[in-house]
């Protein structure tokens, strides 16, 4: 390879990793051949992927696996966790050159509830679903016990290995054992506990294995509100302790179970003209392949042809032969041998979420690569974004937000930032000294700001912003209506921006009277108009700030006629203040500064002799 083509291939990764998001994941490194050299996790997919591409790496087996990557792929998931499943599920399938291997072929252990007449609970790695129901696999040994512990705790399950049938408890053919006597089992063998009663406990766990612990909390709840209200206390108060415990449990992973075998997920992600289908397959309880295809529209094809197509598409090219297939709505086609779902709840819809979730990421992901060639891109999709929210007749191109600072009064000034095309123009932006009105009036002095600015623009001919912003609420913005449509009769549109009680942007108000405007404050929109507010803060407080600061440095020698910067200083530098130089004799002045500019000093500070 040139150095001239390794430049470019690493200009292209540095590129996919610039658009990587902020969230758990897996990522994959291809290799000339598209054959996946190395699979790896993380919490933050951006911070991981980047890491391997620093100058200050030194490791040398990292630089052999950068030298060979020349692709990366990437699958966005839930949390932590479910990036360490997916890893694991990857790496198992590809068997990638550069990742460690897998030593005795060990897996991560799941939980097992039998299916005997009264069944057992425990951990294992060995898979046999004829066997009975697994539950996991779980990442994390620790949490896996956690929730062993938990459901011990609440429901005390058999551990005895003996074969239990029905007839047995009947003629009394088994005795119980020391874990009824410590109280953690209620002997199910000799009837001491009833089988529809253990049933129903066993019925929970199943309930907290797939992790619909909400549903549980809610019975407990209203079975503990039940007793009580028959006057059962005791009973009440042990389904309180379950309720209580229960309420503390976190939940396990969402992302892989053994009870989803060889099942394909597709989910689609649209806009006007582009069209983004995600494809996720799981095999044996595990993620083993994701991946996004693009659609460009031409004939304004609805989304159920283009998932159709996505659909037949990516079967054929991962050559998948699932006999479900996961899917967001309802779908007009017919395939052998193969039933389409549509999921509510459980693991099914997680499993549709994370699609949802990747076709998402990987739209954001092509359009920050377009608006990365193409800037104006993203300022005309913004400026566009703005238009449809306030519903105004065109563009908003120049944007001109005010804002007014002073100090109990003092030093009153104004400022006014322009930002076109959802850029700061700095070379517009405005300084206001306040001249007509006294005291801390912040109204007043936007009235005057205002008025001032557009009268000169009128004059001047200059050309009107398209949209004016108070950084305030709707007094800003009826003090703004009343010069610019009362008395200088424009046709601007104004908008406010408010704040809540913690003084934080949470809001936008337009017309009049003002109605609330829906912005998602993690929008980029968002971040724009409060990029907006904060430059007009900046601005403003910098020159009021800076107009105290030579007040401050203001000297009474400054007002004597025929003494200049040069002078002053060299006074003060000899006799270190304004008094003693007032008190100082005329010959001592003019020993500093010359008998011409003493005596000028000297007559100003006694003007009687």
């Amino acid at each position: 390879m040139t150095k001239e083509e390794n430049e470019k291939r690493l200009a292209y990764l540095k590129g996919i990793v610039s658009r990587l998001p902020e969230k758990p994941g897996s990522y994959q490194y291809y290799d000339e051949n598209h054959t996946i050299i190395y699979v790896g996790k993380a919490k933050n997919l951006k911070s991981r992927v980047s890491s391997y591409f620093h100058t200050e790496v030194d490791r040398f087996k990292t630089k052999v696996l950068v030298s060979k990557i020349h692709d990366i792929s990437y699958t966005v998931v839930n949390t932590e966790e479910d990036a360490l499943l997916l890893e694991n599920a990857l790496i198992k399938k590809y068997n990638p050159r550069y990742n460690v291997l897998l030593k005795d072929g060990k897996t991560y252990p799941s939980i097992c509830i039998t299916n005997e007449f009264l069944p057992r609970i425990f951990k294992t790695r060995t898979i046999n679903k004829k066997y009975g129901t697994y539950y996991g696999p779980y990442s994390h040994v620790g949490a896996m016990a956690s929730v062993l512990e938990l459901i011990k705790e609440l429901y005390h399950p058999r551990t005895c290995r003996q074969p239990i049938t029905k007839e047995g408890i009947t003629a009394g053919k088994y005795k119980v054992c020391l874990d009824y006597h410590i109280k953690k089992c209620m002997g199910p063998c000799v009837g001491k506990q009833t089988q529809e009663d253990y049933q129903k406990n066993i019925q929970q766990a199943r309930e907290i294995l797939k992790g619909n612990t909400r549903q549980v909390i809610r019975d407990l709840k209203e079975e503990m509100f039940k007793l009580s209200e028959e006057l059962r206390f005791e009973e009440a108060e042990e389904v309180k302790r379950k309720y209580l415990a229960l309420d503390n449990f976190v939940s396990r992973s969402e992302v892989v179970s053994h009870t989803i075998n060889n099942v394909d997920v597709f989910s689609i992600t649209s806009d006007e003209k582009i069209s983004f289908i995600n494809y996720i397959h799981v095999s044996n309880g595990s993620i083993n392949q994701s991946f996004t295809i693009e659609y460009k529209k031409k004939l304004n094809e609805t989304d159920e042809e283009l998932l159709q197509l996505g659909i037949i598409e990516l079967r054929q090219r991962f050559k998948s032969d699932a006999k479900e297939i996961i899917v967001p709505e309802e779908v007009d086609m017919e395939l052998d041998n193969v039933t389409f779902t549509v999921p509510q709840r459980g693991d099914k819809k997680t499993l549709l979420d994370l699609s949802i979730m990747n076709g998402k990421q990987y739209k954001i992901d092509r359009l920050k690569q377009a608006e990365k060639l193409n800037p104006e891109q993203r300022q005309t999709r913004l400026m566009k974004e703005l238009q449809e929210k306030l519903g105004l007749p065109k563009l908003p191109y120049h944007i001109e937000c005010f804002d007014n600072s002073n100090i109990s009064g003092t030093d009153a000034v104004a400022s006014c930032v322009v930002f076109k095309a959802m850029k700061p123009s700095k070379k517009d932006y405005k300084h206001f000294n306040i001249k007509t009105v006294e005291g801390p009036d912040d109204y007043a002095s936007m009235k005057e700001v205002v008025g001032r600015r557009y009268r000169r623009m009128i004059d001047e001919e200059q050309a009107l912003p398209d949209l004016i912003i108070a950084d305030g609420g709707k007094g800003q913005m009826e003090v703004i209506r009343e010069v610019i449509q009362d008395e200088l009769n424009l046709d601007i549109a104004i908008a406010g921006l408010a704040k809540d009680d913690r003084h934080r942007t949470n809001e936008m108000l337009y017309g009049f009277p003002p109605i609330h405007i829906a912005l998602k404050t993690d929008s980029e929109l968002f971040h724009v108009l409060t990029q907006i507010q904060d430059e007009v803060h900046r601005f403003a407080i910098t020159f009021h700030r800076d107009k105290r600061s030579k007040r401050a440095l203001h000297s009474e020698l400054d007002d004597i006629q025929g003494i200049g910067p040069k002078t002053r200083d060299s006074l003060l530098k000899a006799l270190k203040t304004v008094k003693r130089i007032k008190e100082s004799e005329q010959s001592k002045i003019a020993e500093i500064i010359g008998p011409a500019k003493a005596k000028i000093v000297y007559e100003y500070f006694h003007p009687d002799k």
